[in-house]
């Protein structure tokens, strides 16, 4: 009981935790979606990041629910103002963060993160929507405030790539080009926090909450104000003090290059161990000071170790004190840091746009040797997004379908599905140019390995018939090596359908459209590879028949391949061959292929071993059936003499003693010998037995006599019922007898006796009763070989005699005027002279009843089973 309550109790705890998880995600989310006009076109799905001064925006990725692009959407929730005590700081910072968003609507730049939708205010929060977004800066790094705890996984234990660290610093120096040169603005705050990656690997510039704008006219210098920093506001509503130039802090004065001394300290922070700035002022103005002061006359190489040496001198020159010395964002992105040809590689990718189709013709040929120099998230989050642009331009799809299949050898299925399938999907179905065809399905194996058995069935599948149907024979037999690979993923219908008629087309097509040698063999040899998934039913009714039409010309390759596949059929558990088959469609196609003169000796020998093989097949399961045949034959042969003599007529007439079980039972231990005494009567036992005989009598006689028909085996007449029928007269006869008070009949004489004996253990007692009886046989009786009757007292005794046997049935060794019956197997015997007095024996086995001098009777040897079947027949 207590294991079943901590089971219970962990349950309910695990239940109630989860529902408070959702309820804590979904109350997020409400938080984010009720309100604000942003929500009524974007739909925020998950909280992925955090961005902006002080981390303060909450980054949601979501999709437009019009169109379901891809976005992610900002949202700054005011109840966050409330760690502010002040109204007019909280005012401040909403104002400060309004005025961000708006600057950075105003601009368009690929290395400005781009504002799909404007800032929108409601009660409770502000929101924007942007391109996706996959982190800022700051949370790659490490600084994770502002974002769900745990971590997301995507964001824990993160670690930027060289080549991400370096393209990464050339976009945001084309940013401040961009920014410095053709907008004559000052970002102002560029550190991590202002920084963006969005779900490419680009990074883009963000974070506009305190730029500077040009106070000059046009045709004058440009310059641009400056605002005192002041430590009694909030640190998230002024520039971060740590990226600060020496003269803003100094001298109260900005530009370009100030700029590009924040960039040099954020170089520093990403290479750094601890992503830490080279100083920390934790908001303390005047440690500040003190810093920057010292970076006059003194040497900061010391202190720049952390960087890549490539880039340690230019970094110097970027944190130099003198502004004049400092690089500008031109100079900045043409240092030969990011001459790398992966960064190249990255840029190139950019800038495709403007490039016509033989310039991307030529740079795609070369681009998979380049990829192989890229990590691999690189390539799969920044390449190939580059690469899905130009599947829209079907010419240069064959060019750019390379380096993705290249990319796919070594992505993960998960990382192909999320990644590449969607992109990959519309691809498939093309026809024109027939190149896609061509690199498709040189790579189909990889397809297969990659692609859910849906895609297959609905993409890869259709592909397969139309490079089936496709004039190109080196697109066919990329087909046909593929097709075994997937046939146990294809439908039923569509084998029978769509494949194998296509498969037939190309084997058999006449004229001009005759495939090749090399198409005809590897059709076949893929015929034989699917042939186990095949039903057996489609083998011969499809396969069979179209073997034998396949034009072969005595073309050993084509021949070999045809006896490959017959070899298989009658080989295969599944699909092997009856003798029907083998013998009267396989043999007379094979046969004469054995006078074929274009075969080798080893290929010669492998069709006659195979024809060997299928003779000997029909011939060794031809001649078991005859076998088994031949023993139903006899099997059946004896049944029917069986049911005929059964069903005869004189069967059921001339059934003998013959066929009567007169074996006595053997007594029991205590039994005695009894003798019957008719004038004292029968025991109990004695009427039991009788009674049970008769019952079985009158069962006998209520069955009909069998029919041919109806006879199912030869009926063998029950001895039981038999000897019950014989009781039955002689115990009509006894009773007649005791029912007389006396033996004054005058037929009757008292010399007419007959000795009744009853003995259990087969010996004879000289105990005799005394009846009357004075039958006499006729002469046609004996002549005929018909039952005796006797009807001088209305008694009927019905014996079975066959005149042709009267020398052996006959035995004139009783007394005389006696009436003998004796056991020789199953035969009733009798000795007769001219005067015959029936004698009986009842009840129990029958034994023989002979008088003192008949030994003759009892000594003959038994009948044997032959002689019992001559006197039935």
């Amino acid at each position: 009981m207590d294991v079943l309550n901590k089971l219970r109790n962990t349950v309910s705890n695990t239940i109630s935790n989860t529902v408070q998880n959702t309820a804590y995600g979904l109350s997020q989310l409400s938080s984010v979606l009720p309100g604000n006009p942003v929500t009524r076109e974007f739909e925020a799905t998950a909280h992925v990041a955090s961005a902006g001064p002080g981390l303060l925006w909450k980054v949601y990725s979501g999709y437009k629910k019009s169109t379901k692009q891809e976005a992610a959407i900002f949202v700054f929730e005011k109840r966050m103002l409330e760690r502010w005590s002040a109204k007019a700081d909280r005012e401040l910072v909403l104002e400060t963060l309004k005025r961000g968003v708006t600057q950075l609507t105003k601009l368009r730049h690929p290395q400005v993160l781009t504002v799909q939708h404007p800032l929108e205010e409601s009660r409770d929060s502000l929101a924007f929507a942007t391109e996706p977004v996959f982190a800022s800066l700051a949370n790659v790094l490490g600084n994770h405030e502002n974002i769900p705890q745990p971590t997301p996984a995507n964001l824990r234990d993160y670690k930027l790539h060289d080549i991400e660290i370096r393209y990464g610093l050339l976009q945001l120096g084309e940013g401040l080009a961009f920014l410095h040169g053709d907008v004559k603005l000052l970002h102002r705050n560029l550190c991590p926090e202002s920084i963006v990656i969005n779900v490419h690997g680009a990074w883009k510039i963000f974070g506009f909450d305190f730029c500077a704008l040009n106070q000059s006219s046009d045709s004058k210098q440009p310059s641009w104000s400056y605002l005192e920093y002041d430590p009694t506001l909030p640190p998230v509503v002024q520039p971060h003090l740590n990226y600060q130039a020496p003269e803003c802090i100094l001298a109260s004065s900005n530009g370009p290059p100030s700029d590009i001394f924040a960039l040099g300290m954020l170089i520093y922070v990403i290479h750094s161990s601890e992503h830490q700035t080279l100083y920390e002022s934790h908001g303390d103005l005047g440690k500040c000071r003190r810093f920057l002061e010292s970076l006059k006359g003194s040497n900061v190489s010391a202190k720049l170790l952390p960087v890549p040496e490539t880039l340690r001198d230019t970094v110097k020159l970027m944190l130099s004190h003198s502004p004049e010395l400092r690089l500008d964002a031109h100079q900045f992105i043409k240092i030969e840091y990011f001459t790398d040809i992966g960064v190249k590689t990255l840029n190139y990718l950019d800038k495709l746009f403007q490039w016509d189709n033989l310039q991307k013709s030529q740079f795609y040929k070369g681009l998979p040797q380049l990829l192989k120099q890229l990590p691999h998230r690189v390539v799969l989050h920044r390449v190939l997004p580059a690469l899905y642009k130009e599947l829209v331009n079907p010419p240069m799809i064959p060019f750019v379908l390379p380096s993705i299949l290249q990319v796919m050898e070594v992505t993960e299925v998960e990382e192909f599905r999320e990644h590449i399938l969607p992109s990959l999907k519309p691809v498939l179905a093309l026809e024109d140019p027939p190149q896609i065809s061509l690199v498709l399905m040189q790579q189909v194996n990889l397809l297969l390995k990659l692609c859910p058995t849906d895609v297959i069935k609905t993409d890869i599948v259709p592909m397969l018939l139309r490079a089936l149907e496709s004039e190109w024979e080196q697109l066919q037999e990329l087909c046909l090596s593929a097709l075994p690979n997937i046939v146990t993923m294809i439908e039923g219908p569509v084998i029978k359908n769509a494949i194998l008629p296509r498969m037939k087309k190309i084997c058999l097509s006449p004229g001009k459209k005759t495939s090749s040698l090399g198409v005809r063999v590897s059709c076949l040899l893929c015929l034989a590879k699917m042939l186990p998934s095949f039903d057996r039913w489609l083998v011969f009714d499809q396969i069979l028949p179209f073997l034998q039409e396949v034009p072969h010309s005595g073309e050993p390759a084509i021949l070999m391949a045809i006896i490959g596949i017959y070899r298989m059929l009658l080989t295969h558990s599944k699909l092997g061959m009856s003798k029907e088959i083998l013998a009267t469609k396989v043999l007379p196609f094979l046969l004469p292929l054995c006078i074929e003169q274009n075969l080798s000796m080893p290929q010669y020998e492998t069709l006659s071993s195979l024809v060997v093989d299928m003779i000997n097949r029909v011939t060794s399961e031809h001649r078991e059936a005859l076998r088994q045949l031949d023993a139903v034959r006899r099997e059946t042969q004896q049944f029917d003499q069986a049911l005929s003599q059964a069903t005869s007529p004189a069967f059921m007439q001339n059934t003998s003693l013959s066929d009567i079980n007169l074996t006595p039972e053997k007594p029991s231990a205590n039994a005695n010998l009894k003798t019957v005494n008719i004038e004292n009567g029968l025991t109990m036992e004695d009427k039991f037995r009788l009674i049970q005989q008769q019952e079985a009598h009158q069962r006998l006689q209520s069955q009909s006599i069998l029919t041919p028909k109806a006879v199912s085996q030869p009926a063998k007449p029950q001895p039981k019922d038999l000897t019950a029928t014989l009781l039955k007269n002689n115990l009509d006869e006894l009773n007649l007898s005791m029912s007389r008070p006396s033996m004054s009949q005058p037929d009757y004489t008292a010399k007419n006796t007959a000795a009744l004996s009853w003995n259990k253990n087969n010996n004879i007692n000289q105990t005799q009763t005394q009846f009357l009886t004075s039958p006499t046989l006729s002469s046609q009786t004996m002549q005929t070989g018909r039952p005796m009757n006797w009807n001088s007292n209305g008694i009927n005794a019905p014996m079975s005699w066959n005149a042709d046997q009267s020398a052996s049935m006959w035995n004139p060794v009783a007394p005389q005027n006696n009436v003998v019956y004796s056991q020789w197997e199953g035969q009733a015997k009798f000795a007769t002279q001219p005067e015959i007095k029936p004698s009986l024996n009842f009840p129990g086995s029958m034994q023989p009843f002979m008088s003192p001098g008949s030994t003759q009777a009892a000594n003959k040897p038994n009948s044997s089973t032959q002689d019992i079947m001559d006197l039935l027949s």
